[in-house]
C-alpha cells in the first residue's frame, strides 16, 4: 500500500532511539527514549498512526531476539479479545478510555490523571493503574506497543512537543520498569499535532486533547514473515 511505503520510508527519521541513563530523582536505570521533534511530527503525524513508530521489520526482528513469539493468524481476533477485557478490567473506574481499532488496542490517558500540570512525572495515585495494565502487557507479550505523547494547543509548538516526548518517555519508563519488554516498545511525541478537538476552545477541549496514549498492536505470523524469518 501506498501509505504504508510511505510511512516506512519517512518514519526513520522518527523511530525512537534508546540508552541506558540513571534516573537522578530515583537513581534507578532507564532506558531513555529520544525521539524525532517539531515540524517531523507534523508531517508524519496521520501516517504513523496507521503504522507502527518506525515501521514493522525493525521491531520484529527486536521483538524475535527476545525470544517473544507471534500470534496465530486465525488466533488474532480472540487473542486481542481478551487483552481488551483484562485491560479494560484493570482501568475500570480510572478514566482511562480502552478503545478497540479493528484488531488493535488504543488505552487513552488524560493528563490530568497520569501527570500534573507541566509535568512528565507519573502521579502517585496513578501508578497502581499503570502496574495493573503492566501485568496485562507482560501476560500478552505477543504485542507491539507504541506509546504516543499528545499536548493541547496552549503554548509554543516547540516546548508542546519536548512535554509531550517527555510524557510518552516517561510512561514507556514506567512500564519497562514493571517488566514490559523494551524490544516491544517505541515513544512518540505528537506534540499539539493531533488533537481530538480543534480548536480546542474550551477547558474540556484542552484537558481531553492532553494525553497519553499507549497503542497495542498483535505481533502476527505474517509479520515475522515480512522480517525475513521463517515460521
Amino acid at each position: 500500500m501506498l501509505t504504508k511505503k510511505i510511512t516506512l520510508a519517512v518514519a526513520a527519521s522518527a523511530l525512537a532511539l534508546g540508552g541506558c541513563v540513571t534516573n537522578p530523582n530515583t537513581g534507578e536505570k532507564e532506558f531513555q527514549w529520544r525521539t524525532a521533534a517539531g515540524a517531523a511530527a507534523g508531517a508524519l503525524g496521520g501516517y504513523l498512526l496507521g503504522d507502527l513508530i518506525g515501521g514493522r521489520n525493525d521491531r520484529t526482528a527486536k521483538i524475535i531476539g527476545a525470544g517473544i513469539g507471534a500470534v496465530a493468524g486465525g488466533a488474532v481476533g480472540q487473542y486481542m479479545d481478551r487483552q481488551q477485557r483484562e485491560l479494560e478490567k484493570a482501568t475500570e473506574g480510572t478514566g482511562v478510555e480502552v478503545v478497540r481499532q479493528g484488531d488493535d488496542l488504543l488505552l487513552r490517558m488524560p493528563s490530568g490523571i497520569t501527570f500534573d500540570t507541566d509535568s512528565s512525572t507519573v502521579k502517585p495515585q496513578f501508578q497502581q493503574t499503570l502496574n495493573q495494565v503492566a501485568q496485562t502487557l507482560r501476560e500478552y507479550n505477543q504485542t507491539y506497543i507504541d506509546v504516543l505523547g499528545h499536548t493541547d494547543s496552549t503554548g509554543s509548538d516547540s516546548y508542546n512537543q519536548a512535554l509531550s516526548e517527555r510524557r510518552a518517555a516517561s510512561v514507556a519508563n514506567y512500564l519497562s520498569r514493571q517488566g514490559v519488554e523494551q524490544a516491544r516498545m517505541a515513544t512518540y511525541g505528537y506534540g499539539e499535532t493531533q488533537l481530538i478537538y480543534n480548536p480546542d476552545d474550551t477547558p474540556a477541549k484542552r484537558e481531553a486533547n492532553r494525553r497519553v496514549e499507549i497503542r497495542v498492536v498483535p505481533v502476527t505470523q505474517d509479520d515475522v514473515q515480512d522480517a525475513g524469518y521463517g515460521y
